[in-house]
């Protein structure tokens, strides 16, 4: 059915239902704006708080029990009209993988942010992704009633945060050095806060009046630097339109030159409505988001931003619809052209759904029952495979642990569990390590899988036991030998016999395992030269040091056979024994994984981090300014496996939560000493 066909579609006429992501650091004050949003639309009856446990947001267990944002918190309200969806994130950066998905289909971001300058670096890794994303978004300064220090000199720490010019649309009304108010500048007007209720115009005081000339100029000074048309208006001293000033806020925002910054108090109420009508006046709609994803039809087209599990309703996928509509029960097409039909449609409030039967252009929704359906993916309603608008950069993994179902019959269904927690947050893996036949859960930090077990228990009810992953040590040989390997038995009938010479030699680290003969003769015959090979290798997987073997060479050089006792087996078995044997007398060692790691840190935090570095064993390979990053730096060492495991938790303390490290294998090393000692210790005693 075509878009013209279904009731509750846009029709061009507005910018249609909006979706609004609200993002920033961790307790920046989000989820409680969220709170106060919903109060003032009247899509609730009065704002709850996050600390009391009471609000719409944060009503996981898991959230509620942490007292911090988890994952997505969802609400749809209305206002003046128009039809709003807010997408609140996470600030945690463990949880910051939440909004990969979301912020390409959104039309608008808020930046929530206080008045800190400890938050910056947090406040700039919001801000990165928002930029390269082209993603418009406004910066909400909140706390301004808990403000030290004045708006504009906040203003002049965070511009650095911004590589867009912040534009400051109000100024504080100070009484008794607290805000009671602001004045707009767009609007020339003043106005009183009022706690959780609409604010009061008042006449700008005499006061203020100055300064709220100089910061108007300074306001329009900047929208000039893109509209030569305002600019020859102020050479020329000629006051500029409201209009005027309004069409250049909203052009310049939504081409992402500027960031217009707004002043409130989430908690109190304050400030909420002129952020409102900002959004309804400034803020882009779905068709200039579907502009900037590359939509080229106008075939119905949805956008997948995020993968609920919930107990009794099954999947469902929170979207965006970017073109067309959709009806309950309509068919849609994904990446590699699976078909999945829709099982109900959803307005979400939080942790409740509301049935619908259609959905529009621009509203977001979440449908119901779309098996092997992901998030990030793009649906289409024309058959076949469906072109992909988004593509999502998840970040690596910086944390794991080993995990293991507390019960032996629920190891089944705890990689079930885990897939469904995957499914939801695809910044978490699973996998099966070879080296140490371990499951290794792994996230993007401690917080991060604690929260996954808990949903693992809690909302699955499967008990996991978790512990430090074991690191992949190896072992190799020092020197070379020359060994015998007979295998001689009579048991009746045919007996067995294999008698091989050896020679073992150690090769350059990363050589691997070389197996080769240099028979004359046939004192080995050829069809039992491979069964040699296989009988060495067998014993590789536990050298005489407990641990793989490698980077080593064995030439069969001689041996001799039996016409009727003689075989494959008895020769595998002589090729075991030879190098069982052989390998203590060649000088074992222990040898370690060393990781490659770049760390990337604001740059206040480097002597910290390459003191860490070293007192973790790392060779420091040196630092540099981080690219396209002002205030950070990155620092590259080498460092051992077992020093990574946890690295990242002392990174994160060290730069108030917001360093993060990159990393791969770069080589073998030797391990010596108390500590090659504590880990062959360590072995013996799972082993035995």
């Amino acid at each position: 059915m075509g878009q013209s066909e279904k009731s509750g579609t846009n029709d061009g006429a507005g910018p249609g239902p909006r979706c609004i992501a609200l993002v920033g650091p961790y307790l920046s004050g989000k989820t409680t704006l969220l709170e106060a949003i919903l109060a003032r639309t009247g899509a609730i009856d009065r704002q709850g708080k996050v600390a009391d446990g009471t609000s719409l947001g944060d009503a996981s267990p898991e959230a509620r029990a942490h007292g911090m944002s988890v994952e997505l918190n969802v609400a749809t309200c209305d206002f003046l009209g128009d039809k709003y969806t807010f997408v609140d994130c996470p600030g945690s950066i463990e949880f910051q993988a939440e909004q990969i998905a979301v912020l390409p289909a959104v039309d608008a971001a808020i930046v929530v942010c206080e008045p800190d300058d400890k938050k910056i670096p947090a406040l700039q890794l919001i801000l990165k992704q928002l930029e390269e994303q082209n993603i418009p978004h406004f910066l909400f300064l909140n706390k301004i009633d808990k403000a030290e220090s004045r708006v504009r000199d906040m203003l002049e720490i965070l511009q650095p945060a911004s590589a867009k010019p912040l534009v400051l649309r109000q100024i504080p009304i100070w009484e008794n050095e607290i805000a009671t108010g602001f004045v707009d500048l767009a609007l020339e007007r003043a106005f009183v806060y009022r706690e959780h209720a609409e604010s009061e115009v008042i006449s700008v005081p005499d006061q203020l009046s100055t300064r709220q000339e100089e910061a108007r100029f300074t306001m329009l000074e900047k929208l000039a630097d893109y509209d030569d048309e305002l600019m020859e208006q102020l050479l020329e001293d000629i006051e500029p339109p409201r209009d005027k000033v309004f069409e250049d806020l909203s052009a310049e925002l939504s081409a992402g030159e500027i960031v217009p910054v707004l002043l409130g108090s989430a908690e109190n109420g304050n400030g909420i409505l002129r952020l409102l009508k900002a959004l309804r006046h400034e803020a882009p709609g779905i068709s200039d988001t579907v502009k900037r994803l590359g939509v080229e039809n106008g075939d119905t087209i949805v956008q997948v931003i995020k993968t609920f599990h919930t107990t009794h309703g099954g999947q469902l996928s929170l979207s965006r619809v970017l073109s067309g509509a959709i009806d309950d029960g309509d068919t849609l097409y994904g990446a590699k052209g699976r078909s999945s039909r829709i099982a109900g449609l959803f307005s979400l409030m939080g942790q409740d759904p509301s049935k619908q039967q259609k959905a529009g252009t621009g509203e977001t929704i979440a449908l119901g029952r779309l098996s092997d359906i992901v998030t990030g993916e793009t649906l289409r309603a024309v058959k076949g495979e469906s072109a992909q608008l988004v593509d999502l950069n998840i970040p690596a993994p910086v944390y794991q642990q080993a995990i293991t179902a507390t019960e032996r019959k629920d190891e089944v269904k705890l990689t079930a569990a885990i897939g469904k927690i995957i499914e939801e947050d695809p910044s978490i893996s699973l996998v099966h390590s070879q080296d140490t036949n371990e499951m290794v859960l792994r996230g993007q930090g401690d917080m991060h899988l604690r929260v996954a077990l808990e949903r693992l228990t809690g909302k699955y009810g499967v008990h996991a036991e978790t512990h430090k992953a074991r690191v992949a040590y190896k072992e190799t040989i020092r020197k070379s030998t020359t060994q015998q390997g007979r295998h001689k038995k009579q048991s009746g009938g045919h007996g067995q016999f294999g008698d091989i010479v050896v020679d073992i030699k150690p090769l350059p680290r990363g050589g691997g395992f070389d197996f080769s003969d240099t028979i004359t003769g046939g004192v080995v015959p050829k069809q039992y030269i491979p069964a040699v090979e296989r009988g060495i290798k067998e014993y590789l997987s536990s050298g005489p040091l407990g641990f793989p073997v490698v980077d080593f060479a064995v030439v069969l050089t001689d041996g001799s056979y039996h016409a009727v006792d003689s075989s494959e087996q008895a020769f595998k078995t002589a090729g075991r024994i030879a190098i069982s044997e052989g390998l203590p007398n060649c000088s074992p060692v222990l040898l370690e994984p060393v990781l490659n790691i770049t760390v990337h840190i604001p740059n206040d935090a480097t002597a910290r981090i390459n003191a860490i570095v070293a007192g973790r064993r790392g060779h420091l390979l040196g630092f540099d300014a981080r690219e396209g990053w002002p205030g950070w730096d990155s620092v590259q060492a080498h460092m051992p496996a077992s020093e990574v495991l946890d690295l990242i938790v002392e990174i994160r303390s060290a730069t108030a939560g917001v360093g993060s490290f990159e990393q791969s294998f770069d080589h073998l090393a030797e391990l010596t000493g108390k500590l090659a000692e504590q880990v062959m210790a360590e072995e013996s005693a799972k082993a035995a």
